[in-house]
């Protein structure tokens, strides 16, 4: 590979990797409190795939940078501080409500499929070949997000009511999804990566159209300025003090 590709490279892996981990550990919480039972084992399952897509993740950065893809994925998610991290604000905001949940889910679910898509018909073998196999299971998370939006934006006054306070909340969130990292556009130029104003078009255009057929309003676009990646919420820290206090209980173990 060019070196000159590498660095890039390397900056939206983890930027994908990230996204997945620290969702990951949001739908876990949900684990023994969800409204039923059937859907307490289905989103503890999508928790732990979520966890090995950012796994996957981890090790094809770990091969791009000549590191143990066995030992380095743990350093990564156990032993950086907060402002390392590159994961979206979207999914380090609290769990809230079922419908909370269910909307970002859907958003993030969304948006992934969305570029796998387009990951998995590129041109780096490694990516491509990821991609097409997280894509197998994210296909049938959106199928079981879309069927939730579905039952509560057309379900009751309430169940609608808290759906649309969910969105309102969360879409600008969610827009930073596709926000291009600083060095995108070389490998963008390269061939190797897809742009992100053209996926962002793509998901923006899907999962519109879907919201609205559940009965939902699509709020305000939202404003053009946002900080990027490398600007967390103050629920970050807090998330990462209980995710990796074991493992900072002892620093040369293996977990």
């Amino acid at each position: 590979m060019n070196p000159g590709l590498r660095a890039p490279l390397a900056e939206v892996l983890l930027a994908l990797a990230d996204d997945e981990m620290i969702l990951s550990h949001r739908d876990s919480e949900w684990t023994g409190h969800a409204p039923i039972l059937e859907e307490d084992i289905a989103f503890a399952n999508i928790a732990l795939d979520e966890m090995g897509h950012a796994m996957l993740w981890y090790r094809l950065l770990a091969e791009l940078q000549g590191e143990d893809p066995e030992r380095y994925p743990d350093r990564l998610v156990f032993h950086r501080p907060p402002e390392a991290f590159r994961n979206v604000r979207l999914v380090e905001q609290p769990k809230g409500d079922w419908a909370f949940t269910i909307v970002r889910q859907f958003l993030f679910d969304a948006a992934e499929h969305v570029r796998l898509r387009a990951l998995a018909d590129g041109r780096q073998p490694s990516v491509a070949q990821t991609a097409a196999k997280i894509l197998n299971e994210e296909r049938y998370h959106l199928r079981h997000l879309r069927a939730w939006v579905t039952r509560l934006g057309l379900g009751t006054s309430e169940s609608g009511r808290r759906m649309q306070a969910a969105l309102d909340s969360l879409w600008t969130l969610a827009h930073q999804l596709f926000q291009p990292l600083p060095d995108e556009p070389i490998l963008v130029d390269a061939g190797m990566w897809p742009a992100s104003s053209r996926l962002g078009s793509e998901w923006q255009t899907e999962a519109a159209a879907f919201l609205r057929e559940s009965g939902l309003k699509i709020p305000a676009p939202p404003p053009p300025d946002d900080p990027g990646r490398q600007v967390h919420s103050a629920y970050l820290a807090p998330l990462l003090a209980e995710m990796q206090s074991v493992a900072r209980l002892e620093p040369h173990g293996d977990w």
